[in-house]
C-alpha cells in the first residue's frame, strides 16, 4: 500500500511538520498539548539548530528543532529513532547549549536564566532508568532526594516513548492523545480520522499529503525515507542476530546440561549398587568431588 501521508519519524517529515516557520502553529499546538495547560505558548521563534562549542575544536550539537517562546523559554525537540547507549547523557549535554548562550557579557549579569526544556520523542522503549515506568510520558527535573520536591524547576527533560502509546481513535480524549496518535500512526493512515477535527489538524494533513509535494520536496522526502528504512532494517538485523546467537548459546548450554544430567544419573545408579568411587569416576567421567555431592 502506497503511503498517502509522510512519516513524521523521518528527518524530512518531522522538520516539515514541526521545524518550519510556515507550519509553526503545529509546533505551538503540540507544545501546549504536551504540557497539559501548564504552558500557554502564543508564539515561537525558530533558533539556529546548529550549535557550536566555545572553541573551534569543541564538539557541536545539531538539534531537530530549536526554538523559544514569547517568554524567552527555550525548547529543544528531538525525534530519536534508534536507542543509543548514552542517549540520556546526550540530552543533558544538549541542554547545556541554551543555558550557556544566555550568559551575558560584562559584569552586570546576575545569572538569571530562562527555563530550558529538552524533549525527546523516542521511537523505542527507553528502558534506561524507566524500566518500571508504565506510562509513555516522563518528565524529569532536579529533585531534592529526601523530600522528593523539585529543587530547580527551570531545567526540564521530557521523554516520550511513542511505541507505548496504544490508544485507539475512539479513546482519544485530550489534544495530547490526538497528537500522539498522529505521531505514531500518520504514515499508515489513508484519510483524516474523524476524531481529529480541530483546525490545527486540517493544517497538518494538508502539509503531510505526499501528492502535494513538488519534485524537489518529493526527492528530499524519498531520500529521508530511505535513510529511515536503513535504520529500521539495521535494527531488525541486529535484533535477529542477537536472537539467533541467543538460541545457539541456549542449545549449546542445554546440550551440556543434558550430558551432565546423564552422567549424574549413571553415577547415582552405580552408587546405589555399591560400586566403588574409583570405578564410578571411570564410568561417568565425573570428578570425585562431584560424585560425593550426590551422596
Amino acid at each position: 500500500m502506497e503511503e498517502k501521508y509522510i512519516n513524521p519519524h523521518t528527518d524530512f517529515g518531522f522538520k516539515r511538520l514541526f521545524g518550519s516557520e510556515f507550519n509553526k502553529e503545529l509546533l505551538i499546538s503540540f507544545l501546549n498539548a504536551m504540557f497539559h495547560g501548564e504552558q500557554n505558548v502564543q508564539d515561537v521563534t525558530y533558533l539556529n539548530s546548529e550549535q557550536l562549542g566555545d572553541r573551534a575544536d569543541a564538539r557541536r550539537a545539531i538539534f531537530d528543532v530549536y526554538c523559544e517562546n514569547d517568554k524567552g523559554e527555550k525548547f529543544i525537540v528531538e525525534m530519536q529513532n534508534v536507542y543509543q547507549e548514552f542517549f540520556k547523557d546526550r540530552t543533558i549535554y544538549y541542554s547545556t547549549f541554551p543555558i550557556r548562550e544566555q550568559a551575558q557579557r560584562g559584569g552586570d549579569w546576575d545569572f538569571h536564566l530562562n527555563p530550558v526544556y529538552t524533549i525527546g520523542l523516542l521511537n523505542f522503549n527507553f528502558a534506561d532508568g524507566l524500566e518500571n515506568a508504565k506510562r509513555w510520558h516522563h518528565e524529569v527535573k532536579l529533585m531534592e532526594v529526601d523530600t522528593h520536591e523539585v529543587f530547580y524547576d527551570k531545567l526540564t527533560y521530557i521523554y516520550v516513548e511513542i511505541p507505548k502509546f496504544d490508544k485507539q481513535e475512539s479513546e482519544l480524549v485530550t489534544m495530547y492523545d490526538k497528537w500522539m496518535y498522529v505521531l505514531k500512526n500518520l504514515a499508515n493512515l489513508m484519510q483524516r480520522p474523524a476524531a481529529l477535527q480541530e483546525r490545527v489538524f486540517t493544517r497538518l494533513f494538508e502539509q503531510a499529503e505526499i501528492s502535494k509535494f513538488d519534485k524537489e520536496e518529493l526527492k528530499l522526502y524519498e531520500d529521508s525515507v530511505n535513510a529511515y528504512r536503513d535504520i529500521v532494517n539495521a535494527i531488525r538485523t541486529a535484533e535477529k542476530t542477537k536472537f539467533a546467537e541467543g538460541m545457539a548459546e541456549g542449545m549449546v548450554k542445554g546440550k551440556a546440561e543434558g550430558e551432565k544430567e546423564a552422567k549424574v544419573k549413571i553415577a547415582s545408579n552405580l552408587l546405589s549398587l555399591g560400586v566403588s568411587i574409583e570405578t564410578i569416576i571411570q564410568a561417568s567421567g565425573l570428578s570425585e568431588e562431584e560424585i560425593k555431592n550426590i551422596l
